[in-house]
Order: C-alpha cells, then structure tokens, then sequence
C-alpha cells in the first residue's frame, strides 16, 4: 500500500511509486536464431526488424564479434523469427526508422580489410523485398538515435571521427548532431543540435515530439539526460532526468509513454526498466528485465515492447539471442 509520504517522496524526486505499473511484466518470446549485439530495431508491417550487429566469430573485433549483413524479421502474432535478404555489406550500429512504408538503415561502422572501425555515411532502403541504396547521410553520425515524425526521419546524437583519422574507438568523438531525412522527397537537411552530445542514447516519437534519453559520453561516462525536440519551433528542451544514468540501453513508446530497459549503468550490464509519462514529467519503474543487457534493440509492437539480444557483459562478448515482451498493464 501506498503511503502519502511514500507518494509525495517519489513525486519529489521525480519518478512515481511502482504500484501503478506493478502488473507489467516480462514475457520470454522466441529466441533470434542467431545472438547479436550492437544492433537496432524498428516496427515494420507489424513485425520487429533487427539488422547488422555484431555476433560471435573468428578473426572478430573485440571478445571475437563480428560486424553482420543478417536481417531479422519477428511476427509477434505466430512467435516465430525468420531470415530476410540481407544487407549489401556487414556493419553494425546501423540505425534503423520506417517512413513511408519502406525500412531505412544508416550508418553505422564496417570493417576494411585492415581491421577497426570506419564509421561510414552509407543508406539503404528495404521495400519488403530487397534493399536498394537511397542517399547518403550529409555526415558521418553514428550510435545514434532515430525516429519519424511524419515523412521525416530524425536522426539526433551519436558519435562521429573527430579529424581525419576514421579507424580506431579513439578516431571518433561525441555529436550533437541533427540530420532529418525527408523520405518524400529523398533530401536532407539539418535541424537544432540535441542539447548534449553523447552516444548510444535511445528514444522515441510521442506526439509528434522526439524523446531522446540516456547515453555515454567519451570522457563523461553514462547520462540520464531526457531531451525533447518539437520539429515545429526546431528547439529542445530538456526534461526530469532518467532515475538512473545508462548508454547502450533499449527504448521504445507505446501509449503515449517513453519505455526505456537495459544498458550499461556502471558497474556492469543493468536489468532496470523504467517509463516515463509525459503529461507528468515523471518517471515509474518497471519489473526488470528478466535478462539483463546492452547494445540491445528496443522495438514496439502493438503495444507490446520488445528487448531483443544484446550484450550480457560489458562491451563485446557474451553476445545473447534473447527477446522478451514487456506486457503492459
């Protein structure tokens, strides 16, 4: 039961008591026939699509993960994965928003013959069918975050080379970058910075608004910053921070609320999930996750938020195949 000194405690501190969301719960769903991380998602015809990443393999980068070209796709209705064309080459982080009926990825990192990480500008488009190229990013944006408002898609934060050099981790530093694609008319354009530059973040579209929470930042360490960007002043303003600081964590909206799971929160790979109502700046935690992860894809789906794999340990290795559902109250 709750208290009015336990209710007005959590008022103040910027996130409501439990109770209200204390039936949500964590459903294990069919297992990604194949485990990867650094991946993202997006809802797509009524399935999760999941694309590139990072899975286990010989010769691989970090914890022996390689960069994938393989594409996944999920129908909630059946519980059943299956395997769509692939992409042109591997990469992972590539970031993924659907627009006018057709899949997007962009950017994201790939790997040359020399090894490391070569941050590239590179789109593609997925009617369903195939992939075929669209235009590329104006620049280099990647670990980033992006949502559709309308035709356009908006791609905000990330992390990009800092000079010439474009191989190494240490070649690459944090943006606040803003690049919106038009998807009606396939061009580009520039929109307000975020208001603090950090990668793997996560967020959402509610409203017609962009969510953008959480995130790392090169020298900083993790944030709980939550942004908001209204595509019709072009501004930001920044909102009742997340209860905990995390990047590499999982997002998605559904009800009009921002849900947010997983990351690494220091120290280690964090089970946490939150959701955050807007009309009341106020965060409520969630049951955790029944599998703690980072570098997972964070998917909703008639209602229905999915987690799907994921890093059960801190960077690469120990790459998970794991989807569960958050079934909401």
């Amino acid at each position: 039961m709750i208290d009015r000194r336990t209710l007005t405690a959590g008022l103040a501190a910027g996130f409501l008591p439990a109770a209200a969301e204390a039936a949500a719960r964590w459903q294990a769903c069919a297992d990604v026939p194949w485990p990867v991380q650094e991946v993202y998602g997006a809802a797509f015809r009524g399935q999760v699509v999941i694309a590139g990443g990072m899975a286990p393999g010989a010769q691989g980068l970090r914890g022996g993960i390689n960069p994938q070209d393989r594409i996944g796709l999920y129908d909630p209705k059946a519980n059943r994965w299956r395997e769509g064309p692939r992409l042109p080459f591997p990469r992972h982080h590539p970031v993924l928003a659907v627009a006018r009926d057709r899949l997007y990825a962009f950017g994201g990192f790939r790997v040359t013959d020399q090894g490391g990480w070569v941050a590239i500008r590179d789109a593609v488009a997925f009617d369903g069918a195939a992939w075929t190229p669209a235009p590329e990013m104006p620049q280099v944006q990647c670990e980033t975050v992006a949502v559709t408002l309308g035709d356009r898609i908006h791609i905000a934060s990330g992390r990009a080379p800092k000079g010439e050099a474009n191989r190494q981790w240490t070649d690459h530093g944090d943006v606040a970058t803003h690049q919106v694609f038009d998807a009606r008319t396939q061009r580009w354009e520039t929109a307000a910075p975020c208001p603090l530059a950090r990668n793997s973040a996560t967020g959402a579209a509610i409203g017609g608004l962009f969510y953008l929470a959480g995130g790392r930042r090169v020298g900083g360490g993790n944030s709980a910053q939550l942004d908001r960007y209204d595509p019709r002043t072009d501004r930001w303003e920044t909102l009742r921070p997340m209860p905990r600081p995390a990047g590499g964590l999982g997002g998605a909206a559904a009800g009009g609320k921002l849900y947010v799971f997983g990351g690494e929160g220091g120290p280690g790979v964090i089970p946490d999930a939150w959701v955050y109502d807007p009309r009341a700046d106020a965060w409520t935690a969630l049951p955790p996750m029944r599998t703690p992860r980072h570098g997972l894809a964070g998917v909703a789906v008639d209602g229905r938020i999915y987690a799907v794999g994921g890093g059960v340990k801190e960077s690469g290795g120990q790459v998970s195949a794991v989807c569960e559902a958050l079934i909401r109250a």
